[in-house]
Formats: C-alpha cells, sequence, structure tokens
C-alpha cells in the first residue's frame, strides 16, 4: 500500500492514520513460509515541526515448527515500527530516515523488511523444551529414552573398573 503523505507535508500538526491488511503468505523464511494469516498493520504518519514521524505496528500469528522437538506450534507476533520520513537528505549516510517517492511512502515495503528482521532464526516452543534424543530420536519432553549415555573415550577404563566392580 502507498500512502499519500503530499497534504500533511508542509503543515505542521497534521497526521494521517493507515490501516491494512498485507498477505504475505508467499514470504520464503529459511526454507518454511511461516505467515500464512494476513498481516494487520495499522498507524499514523505525524508532521512534528516539518519532520514526518511514521509510528505503527504490524502484528500476526505465526505457523512454526519447533527447532528442538520439531512439533508445529503457533505464535503471536507483534512489530513496532517507528521511522521518520523525509523528501530529500542533506546526510547520505543517515540509514534511519526513509525516503518519500514523489510525496509517498511504501507501507508495504517498510512493514515487510520490519516484520522479517524481527523474527527469529530459530523457534522454540518453549524455553524448556528438551528437544529430541540426539541417539534415538524420542521425544525427551514426553520423558526420558531408553539410551544409555554415552561414555567419554577418556573415561572408558574407569568404567570398565566400575562395571567389574558391580559384577
Amino acid at each position: 500500500m502507498r500512502l499519500n503523505l503530499r497534504e500533511i507535508l508542509h503543515t505542521p500538526g497534521a497526521s494521517l492514520p493507515f490501516a491494512f491488511q498485507m498477505d504475505l503468505s508467499e514470504l520464503d523464511f529459511y526454507g518454511e513460509r511461516p505467515v500464512r494469516e494476513p498481516v494487520q498493520v495499522s498507524g499514523t504518519v505525524r508532521n512534528m515541526a516539518d519532520a514526518l514521524v511514521l509510528e505503527g505496528a504490524a502484528e500476526t500469528t505465526l505457523d512454526l515448527v519447533c527447532d528442538r522437538c520439531l512439533k508445529p506450534f503457533r505464535q503471536a507476533m507483534r512489530v513496532p515500527v517507528e521511522t521518520l520520513l523525509a523528501e530529500t537528505l542533506e546526510d547520505e549516510e543517515n540509514d534511519e530516515i526513509l525516503l518519500l517517492d514523489n510525496g509517498e511512502v511504501d507501507l508495504d515495503e517498510v512493514f515487510t523488511t520490519a516484520l522479517v528482521l524481527a523474527m527469529d532464526s530459530k523457534h522454540v516452543c518453549s524455553e524448556d523444551c528438551k528437544g529430541l534424543c540426539a541417539t534415538c530420536g524420542a521425544d525427551l519432553n514426553e520423558g526420558p529414552c531408553g539410551c544409555k549415555p554415552e561414555i567419554d573415550p577418556r573415561f572408558a577404563a574407569l568404567a570398565q573398573l566400575l562395571d567389574k566392580e558391580n559384577e
């Protein structure tokens, strides 16, 4: 969605609210497509003493797979966005100010970028998820598996002594 800001560009104190939905179901994130529901975007652009300030948020629910136990889960995501907008830049090195294109800003690009940058590269269903056993693949969240713990080869001789003592 392109938002035309020409009517508030030179009017201090003016504001322009916006609200729309984005479809990011085709967004590929590390081989997954976690955004299946529409992203709800809302906010306002305000002219504060000839400086345009965009404030808003993008909200959605992500469909993810836990990187530890491989179970699917859903996670709500809310990404706040606050940035300055300008027609021209005096300082070319200022990356935090977005340039307007003929008095318009592309809100799809702004909020898609913010959403992608806010996504975690690793997804965990809960902080205390124990994951899968590296040997047999059992889900350790459901209980311990039957695997014997691996013995460090440096202690193999000591383990043999302990086994003989137990016999």
